[in-house]
Protein backbone atom coordinates (compact mmCIF):
# COMPACT_ATOMS: atom_id res chain seq x y z
CA UNK A 1 0.00 0.00 0.00
CA UNK A 2 2.65 2.55 0.66
CA UNK A 3 4.38 1.98 -2.38
CA UNK A 4 1.35 2.00 -4.50
CA UNK A 5 0.52 5.71 -2.31
CA UNK A 6 4.11 7.20 -3.10
CA UNK A 7 3.94 5.82 -7.05
CA UNK A 8 0.75 7.99 -7.03
CA UNK A 9 2.12 11.46 -5.47
CA UNK A 10 5.30 10.91 -8.00
CA UNK A 11 2.64 10.56 -10.97
CA UNK A 12 0.78 13.80 -9.47
CA UNK A 13 4.54 15.28 -9.37
CA UNK A 14 5.28 14.59 -13.01
CA UNK A 15 2.25 16.70 -14.36
CA UNK A 16 3.11 20.16 -12.40
CA UNK A 17 5.95 22.47 -14.06
CA UNK A 18 9.56 21.86 -13.80
CA UNK A 19 9.90 24.12 -10.94
CA UNK A 20 7.84 22.62 -8.62
CA UNK A 21 8.71 19.55 -9.38
CA UNK A 22 12.41 20.70 -8.78
CA UNK A 23 11.11 22.20 -5.06
CA UNK A 24 9.31 18.99 -4.27
CA UNK A 25 12.23 17.07 -5.25
CA UNK A 26 14.53 19.06 -2.97
CA UNK A 27 11.88 19.08 -0.10
CA UNK A 28 11.80 15.24 -0.21
CA UNK A 29 15.23 14.91 -0.05
CA UNK A 30 15.74 17.08 3.08
CA UNK A 31 13.36 14.71 4.81
CA UNK A 32 14.73 11.94 3.69
CA UNK A 33 18.15 13.26 4.97
CA UNK A 34 16.41 14.05 8.48
CA UNK A 35 14.63 10.68 8.66
CA UNK A 36 18.28 8.78 8.10
CA UNK A 37 19.76 11.09 10.62
CA UNK A 38 16.91 10.64 13.02
CA UNK A 39 16.86 6.86 12.51
CA UNK A 40 20.86 6.87 12.81
CA UNK A 41 20.49 8.44 16.23
CA UNK A 42 18.14 6.44 17.70
CA UNK A 43 19.81 3.37 16.86
CA UNK A 44 23.08 4.84 18.39
CA UNK A 45 20.45 5.28 21.54
CA UNK A 46 19.53 2.02 21.61
CA UNK A 47 23.76 0.54 21.21
CA UNK A 48 24.23 3.00 24.33
CA UNK A 49 21.13 1.58 26.11
CA UNK A 50 21.89 -1.95 25.42
CA UNK A 51 25.44 -1.50 26.56
CA UNK A 52 24.17 -0.28 30.12
CA UNK A 53 24.88 3.12 29.43
CA UNK A 54 21.68 4.65 30.23
CA UNK A 55 20.37 6.87 33.12
CA UNK A 56 17.67 7.64 35.13
CA UNK A 57 15.55 10.55 33.57
CA UNK A 58 13.93 13.54 35.27
CA UNK A 59 10.90 14.03 32.99
CA UNK A 60 9.63 17.19 34.95
CA UNK A 61 13.34 18.36 34.20
CA UNK A 62 13.16 17.77 30.81
CA UNK A 63 10.32 19.64 29.93
CA UNK A 64 11.11 22.57 32.21
CA UNK A 65 14.12 23.29 30.19
CA UNK A 66 12.82 22.37 27.02
CA UNK A 67 10.31 24.88 27.87
CA UNK A 68 12.56 27.42 29.62
CA UNK A 69 13.30 29.35 25.85
CA UNK A 70 9.77 29.57 25.72
CA UNK A 71 8.40 31.13 28.09
CA UNK A 72 10.48 34.09 27.65
CA UNK A 73 8.81 37.45 26.03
Amino acid sequence: MPTKTLDQAVAKAKLLPAADQRRIAEELDRYLDELASLREKLEEGVRSLDAGLGRELDIDDLIARANAGHNER
